[in-house]
């Protein structure tokens, strides 16, 4: 079977988009989740942190179906979506539009460049919920917001936030955003625990000025990857929570893979957050490949953006430079 893949990425988060709104593609579960787990291999000629399924939708512009690199299915992608957005908004020629998602239909639109040349897109994170059950983590209270749990950690408290894919995130100094200890914390929560039956994101945040913060995400079914939409979005919230930043105030979020801008809002009770970033694409390529049974296939083709390529890589030497400064 040929399918045609575009590579694209969120800050750095970098996946393969196949369409299936405009394409004759049709998949089991099962070959999803091995195209998943051949075709994001880091080994072979694609290699990603995911594949995102772009797919006809009942009540939507289209729906998103995101898979780990794994072949586990994540219930949302916030730096995913983004490019899901572009992709949609430009096949059907609109600057916004609705994506429908497991958990939630979600707005997207198109946005002022986060930087010259390139293309931005806002997407909504929501729902938001602090319930515990949500994610789940198996304690004895319904919330766990800025605490510290022993069995995880005497020094640090964390937050418990679904978004609605689960994340765990710490508030922490450039000591300990150094050391080892998010990687020892995040391989323990995403192995056999008592905590968190089906895993969870681990995000460690360094405030570095009012309006600005640094996040690192260990993600779940990838492990660390350059950024990861939701967690930078749960992370914004969480400062807000925490006085160091404002909710309605945008607030310039830096990883590894670059930069986004993220606005938490408050409506009554609950929270969304408005996730602005770039939807880079780095190549199209058409692939042979036996969808029962993918461990192999052949790219027969593939043609890079190159001026989308040069123009990220710019943002990237700029943020790069800017946080061998402050952190």
């Amino acid at each position: 079977m040929e399918l045609e893949i575009i590579k694209c990425h969120g800050s750095g988060n970098d996946f393969l988009l196949i369409d299936e709104m405009s394409n004759e593609y049709t998949f089991s579960e099962s070959e999803r989740s091995a195209l998943a787990i051949s075709l994001c291999n880091r080994k072979t000629e694609l290699g990603a942190d995911g594949i995102l399924f772009v797919m006809k939708s009942d009540r939507a512009d289209g729906r998103m179906r995101v898979f780990n690199a794994d072949g586990s299915e994540a219930s949302m992608c916030g730096n995913g979506l983004r490019c899901v957005a572009r992709y949609v908004c430009e096949l059907l020629n609109k600057d916004s539009a609705l994506i429908e998602t497991m958990k939630a239909d979600l707005a997207v639109r198109k946005e002022h460049d986060i930087f010259p040349e390139i293309p931005t897109y806002l997407v909504e994170i929501s729902p938001v919920s602090f319930q515990v059950r949500e994610l789940p983590l198996h304690i004895s209270q319904e919330t766990f917001v800025n605490e510290k749990l022993p069995a995880l950690s005497e020094e640090i408290p964390f937050t418990a936030v679904a978004v609605p894919n689960p994340h765990l995130i710490a508030i922490v100094d450039n000591e300990t955003i150094h050391s080892t200890v998010q990687k020892e914390l995040s391989e323990y929560v995403n192995g056999p625990n008592e905590l968190f039956p089906d895993g969870v994101n681990v995000s460690f945040v360094k405030a570095i000025q009012p309006g600005q913060i640094y996040v690192r995400t260990f993600e779940r079914g990838v492990g660390f990857t350059n950024a990861c939409g939701t967690a930078m979005s749960a992370s914004t919230l969480v400062t807000c929570l925490n006085k160091l930043n404002h909710l309605e105030e945008p607030v310039e979020v830096f990883n590894n893979g670059g930069k986004v801008r993220c606005v938490a809002h408050q409506k009554e009770n609950s929270y969304t957050i408005d996730l602005i970033g770039n939807a880079t694409y780095v190549y199209v390529a058409k692939i042979e490949v036996n969808v029962q049974s993918p461990s192999t296939f052949t790219c027969t083709s593939k043609n890079e953006f190159s001026k989308e390529i040069a123009q990220y890589t710019k943002l990237q030497e700029e943020v790069t430079s800017y946080l061998k400064d402050v952190l």
